[in-house]
């Protein structure tokens, strides 16, 4: 082999008569090598594509060991060293207003016949207190986004619950057509902490081998909400309807409670002990303590310097001490970044967060979401509608019963997306990558939703249409039970590959999905009663099992071409980072 054909520095010696390059001639198959290890070091460091096992140093073999991700630190007010009842109790807590939350922009549905029949209001007036509900989730979403990763986790989840409990108290009180619309843009802001910071404060307390476990109690959570919820309403609508939002008032005030002493802070930044960034705890050893940061001024939050003055021998991490309680419940624990009070970073991240909405694994986890919600509308206004009158003749309870198959299926769902799809995307790591994973191993498990959801949904329409009843033909109540199982495991699915793809950005991905889920959700509100009048209960739940096969089939595109979608944004990941973080 030719030296010039390998050293591009090397020149061989010709008429001109310079000497070729006095370098070694490598080894044939050397330069393979070389390349392909390059190429390998390149995949490990692109986000969605990591090492899930260990191998063992002498043998080469795979051990059982599970490389742990984020990467750990030694600091006790890191949330992942957190003790396991310390974790559980914060997650119950996360879980706990995800479904809490679900149920109440759920309820009004359960208390509209009693409140429209006092009222004198038109069922139309419903459903547009629907759609701006839907916008209410999806876009105080987008609006409170820059909350959680500039001023810590906790104020978000209080602003909420006040927004909660005006909507609720609003609600109890309505009095004309007006009210019974714009409260439920309050109920709807309200819910928008389950929407994206939810799965941000789970994913601060979890490793990412466990996400899809996490993420399946998270949509089970919100299952449990969406069809309980109304049932739970519906009972106390019997008595009172606007008891429903005076029950939610008191919900919402003892949670407020429960929260402000109950719920640490989990917003830890692991850089600085990584060695990514150096800390804003330092700044006495590079700059007078009374100085602005990077020019900021009346910056009220600044940390003491010296905190971690400190550094391990054995681990080069800074040693760091636990915070006291009260820091740990403090409403506001400021970014290692923040600026001043931070009101222009707010507004810049506000645009900064709307470049997610450029990343396909957004578009495609927000789709599958979106549908399940829009398929939602459908399903619960045909109950609503039909199943009062002939040939069932349900009452209130009855009617809100109909939504126990639909659980059961998302909890089979949940199960079937969330704890076994960590589990087979560990096999398949261990069988077929080496001890490596890929972000689109998951999704080879909607597959199966693609054929049960949307078979699911022509069954139930179909039997609707055709008057079938629980005793002599169970179809509609089967088909319930299908489209739930889709509910339970596509929106899992999608969001843990989302996390998995860029697994930095929870946060601002999960706002992305929020923002097309409620805005799909917010359309097809407003075109459920016009279709369902056009093409009939049969013809309607066929057209829209027809869009739910399209939308779960993009699974199958994704699944191939979506490493090279990673591949080919990572740029732009990197651009999103240092943009944020100054990293």
């Amino acid at each position: 082999m030719a030296v010039g054909e390998d050293n591009p520095l090397a020149t061989a010696v010709g008429d001109s008569g310079v000497v070729a390059d006095e370098t070694p001639p490598k080894v044939e198959g050397e330069h393979e090598e070389a390349t392909k290890t390059t190429a390998v070091h390149e995949e490990a460091e692109l986000a969605g594509t990591r090492r899930l096992f260990h191998r063992d140093p002498v043998t080469g073999q795979l051990t059982e060991n599970i490389v742990l991700s984020p990467t750990p630190t030694k600091s006790p007010n890191d949330p992942l060293n957190w003790a396991s009842w310390r974790k559980i109790w914060h997650a119950s807590l996360v879980l706990f207003i995800t479904g809490f939350t679900a149920a109440t922009s759920n309820d009004a549905g359960a208390a509209a016949d009693a409140l429209l029949g006092e009222l004198g209001i038109a069922y139309s007036v419903a459903n547009t207190a629907a759609g701006v509900l839907f916008i209410g989730i999806g876009y105080w979403a987008l609006l409170g986004s820059p909350m959680p990763t500039l001023y810590g986790r906790r104020l978000q989840y209080f602003v909420c619950l006040l927004w909660s409990i005006i909507g609720s108290i609003w609600f109890a009180r309505i009095m004309n057509v007006q009210d019974s619309i714009w409260c439920q843009l309050f109920v709807g802001a309200s819910e928008s902490c389950a929407e994206a910071l939810a799965q941000q404060s789970l994913s601060d307390l979890f490793f990412e081998h466990r996400r899809g476990l996490v993420l399946g109690l998270y949509v089970l959570a919100t299952s449990i909400g969406t069809f309980l919820g109304p049932l739970v309403a519906g009972y106390v609508a019997i008595w009172d309807w606007r008891w429903v939002g005076w029950c939610t008032v008191i919900i919402s005030a003892a949670t407020f409670v429960v929260f402000f002493f109950g719920l640490e802070e989990t917003s830890f930044d692991r850089n600085v002990f990584l060695g990514h960034r150096h800390s804003v705890h330092h700044e006495k050893d590079i700059a007078p303590a009374d100085e602005t940061i990077r020019d900021g001024k009346n910056a009220p939050y600044r940390e003491e310097a010296g905190d971690l003055g400190h550094i391990d021998s054995e681990t080069g991490q800074p040693i760091d001490q636990q915070k006291p309680y009260l820091k740990r419940i403090a409403i506001i624990t400021p970014a290692p970044n923040l600026i001043g009070w931070g009101f222009k970073q707010y507004i810049q991240r506000l645009g900064h967060i709307l470049r997610v909405f450029t990343l396909p694994a957004v578009i495609f986890a927000g789709l599958q979401w979106g549908a399940q919600d829009a398929w939602l509308t459908f399903y619960l206004t045909v109950e609503e509608d039909n199943y009062y009158g002939r040939p069932w003749r349900y009452g209130n309870a009855a009617v809100n019963i109909l939504n126990v198959p639909t659980l059961i299926g998302s909890v089979i769902g949940c199960i079937y997306g969330g704890w076994f799809s960590d589990f087979f995307v560990q096999w398949i790591s261990k069988r077929y990558r080496g001890g490596m994973t890929e972000a689109e191993d998951r999704l080879w498990l909607l597959l199966l939703s693609a054929i049960i959801s949307p078979a699911g949904l022509m069954l139930f329409g179909i039997g609707s249409g055709h008057g079938w009843q629980w005793d002599s033909n169970p179809g509609a109540y089967i088909g319930l039970g299908m489209i739930g199982f889709g509910w339970g495991c596509a929106g899992d699915l999608s969001m843990a590959y989302l996390m998995d793809a860029y697994p930095e950005i929870v946060l601002e991905g999960m706002v992305g999905v929020a923002v097309i889920n409620n805005t799909l959700a917010c359309i097809f509100t407003f075109t459920t009663s016009l279709w369902l009048e056009a093409s009939g209960l049969s013809g309607t739940f066929i057209g829209i099992g027809v869009l739910s096969l399209f939308f779960q089939l993009l699974t199958v595109p994704m699944i191939y071409w979506g490493k090279a979608c990673r591949r080919r944004t990572a740029a732009k990941y990197q651009r999103f980072l240092y943009v944020r973080d100054g990293r």
